[in-house]
């Protein structure tokens, strides 16, 4: 295997995963390390519920991401999230959609089809995320999560070219199914702006990850049924030394399922897994750094 370990170095690729689990020296642009996102708030009234338990509990949150679509929203929908971000000082990111999973085709649903992740099937299904890009642009959403390789591709090329604002931001899906340093380098190259890794990744593996870019990792803490069900609380002290700049996604163990419609109730126990989080992080890891959002 040297051969091929030699040219992944000429690459500035890491050669093997990363066993000894190197401390990451990378920062997120205010100097901080780590960030809190919490995924699968679905509509407004969630977004309220979980705002309001995060500040009465004092949890610094950074990132509310809506799994299920821009096009499940209504525009008045979407305005109420965009007002509530700005006035929490976070980070709102919509879902691209249509895609595999809402699309006109059965394959998905069937054992072999569902390998294909939620990726696009055809060129009018890329025009209509592009255009899922633009009406939330026309409401002030600035974040997206994209799920197809070739459509961020694409909307990374329309940025460039002018035709999306400079400041619209790309995060990409665990759905994508990627998981080792070459396929995080490609998705950097063509436009991602943060990347999530298949929910199961080792840490030494997360740690290679993290020499291969410069992008923030974001990593579930904690997952659905649906994808295992498995907690990975006592571990992300680890995560956030070795991948930082990272957003530690946290809450999905209260879902059953992706994209799982999220109640107020559930929002707020979505909350009480950030506060379990950051007590692992205090307790074991006192010294890493995070900024609490800046409120307007």
């Amino acid at each position: 295997m040297e051969k091929t370990r030699a040219f992944l170095r000429r690459l500035g690729l890491p050669d093997a995963d990363a066993r000894d689990l190197p401390l990451s020296e990378k920062r997120f642009e205010d100097g901080s390390q780590y960030r809190f996102e919490v995924p699968g708030i679905q509509g407004p009234s969630a977004m309220e519920a979980l705002l309001e338990a995060t500040e009465r509990n004092g949890i610094p949150i950074h990132r509310v991401t809506q799994t299920k679509g821009v096009m499940t929203l209504l525009d008045s929908e979407i305005t109420r999230m965009v007002d509530m971000a700005r006035g929490q000082g976070i980070e709102l990111v919509l879902s691209v959609g249509p895609r595999a999973t809402t699309d006109t085709s059965a394959s998905v649903n069937t054992p072999e089809g569902m390998r294909m992740g939620y990726r696009l099937r055809g060129q009018d299904q890329v025009l209509r995320a592009v255009e899922e890009i633009h009406r939330g642009i026309s409401l002030g959403v600035m974040s997206y999560l994209v799920y197809d390789e070739g459509s961020l591709w694409l909307m990374n090329e329309m940025r460039k070219a002018g035709e999306l604002p400079a400041g619209v931001r790309f995060k990409v899906s665990a759905h994508t199914g990627h998981g080792n340093p070459c396929a995080a380098r490609m998705l950097e190259q063509i436009g991602a702006d943060s990347f999530n890794p298949i929910r199961d990744i080792q840490l030494q593996m997360l740690a290679s990850l993290r020499q291969a870019v410069d992008i923030p990792l974001d990593v579930h803490t904690e997952n659905p049924a649906s994808t295992g069900g498995f907690i990975r609380h006592y571990e992300v002290p680890d995560m956030v030394r070795v991948a930082a700049p990272i957003y530690l996604k946290t809450g999905g163990s209260v879902a059953k399922t992706h994209s799982w419609d999220s109640s107020d109730a559930d929002a707020v126990k979505r909350a009480k897994q950030v506060q379990l989080v950051k007590r692992m992080l205090d307790t074991y890891y006192p010294e890493a750094i995070s900024h609490p959002p800046a409120k307007d």
